[in-house]
């Protein structure tokens, strides 16, 4: 995908995305991604299966949609699941099946453009990457004397994600107008919730398929930040651990 996508690279920044995103290959990778992730109904309470009896006239139609412009993604389901281990519950949004396809497809372009340029210490929602990767190196900081941590969760941190300085990252990188502005409604996309409805104004949606990559985008200055100056830091999505050998620099990591 990355081969075929710096076709139009100029000057650092990607252009002429969106095509790329509507092709029929990615579209077919896509489904195929939605599917094995399975997953509930959203508003339209069209399954998986349903989507797929009619999988031609549905992926070309949405093909269609992302080529001139006429794709809107609807309204996400809001429903509340269990924290594990705890009796507190989060909200969930589901998006239909075209949009999960959709999304995905948008994923699968953009993924590769930010992924190469990651800082190394994050380790959440990234290929080859994960928990157990991020438990070696904290074994690995531990074991060369970073014994002080100060641990970091940022509160509500895919709810409260500010829409604009996001997008200016992403168009930090790319130049298509066209896939900001379908990224964008997926910022502005409703949620339902029984018969309550409305808009958000931030954060993205938890449970969006793009979701995690977005959070990534936002927070990975931060990575850069911390690294410059130093601090040896393993961060999962919005768990954050800087280490330090002495007290002192431990705490200066809490401030900074």
């Amino acid at each position: 995908m990355l081969t075929a996508l710096e076709q139009g690279v100029k000057g650092g920044k990607w252009f002429s995305l969106i095509d790329k995103v509507y092709a029929a290959a990615n579209l077919t990778r896509a489904f195929a991604r939605v599917k094995a992730n399975g997953g509930a109904a959203g508003v339209d309470h069209q399954t998986v299966e349903r989507y797929e009896r009619q999988m031609s006239a549905n992926q070309e139609k949405l093909a269609r949609q992302l080529q001139d412009g006429s794709y809107r993604p609807q309204a996400v389901r809001r429903v509340w699941i269990n924290k594990p281990g705890t009796k507190e519950r989060r909200p969930l949004g589901i998006p239909t099946v075209r949009d999960r396809v959709a999304e995905t497809a948008l994923r699968n372009v953009l993924e590769p453009i930010f992924e190469r340029d990651f800082a190394e210490q994050s380790y959440g929602f990234r290929p080859q990457r994960g928990t157990k990767p991020a438990l070696r190196r904290v074994d690995g900081l531990l074991k060369a004397g970073y014994t002080w941590v100060v641990d970091a969760d940022l509160k509500s941190y895919f709810d409260s994600i500010p829409h604009e300085p996001l997008l200016e990252r992403v168009q930090e990188k790319v130049s298509d107008g066209r896939v900001i502005k379908l990224l964008s409604s997926y910022l502005e996309q409703g949620v339902m919730e029984g018969l309550a409805s409305w808009t958000p104004t931030a954060g993205t949606p938890q449970g969006a398929v793009i979701s995690p990559l977005l959070s990534n985008i936002y927070l990975d200055p931060l990575d850069h930040q911390l690294a410059a100056r130093g601090v040896e830091m393993v961060r999962y999505a919005d768990d954050c651990a800087p280490r330090a050998r002495r007290a002192a620099k431990g705490q200066a990591c809490a401030t900074t």
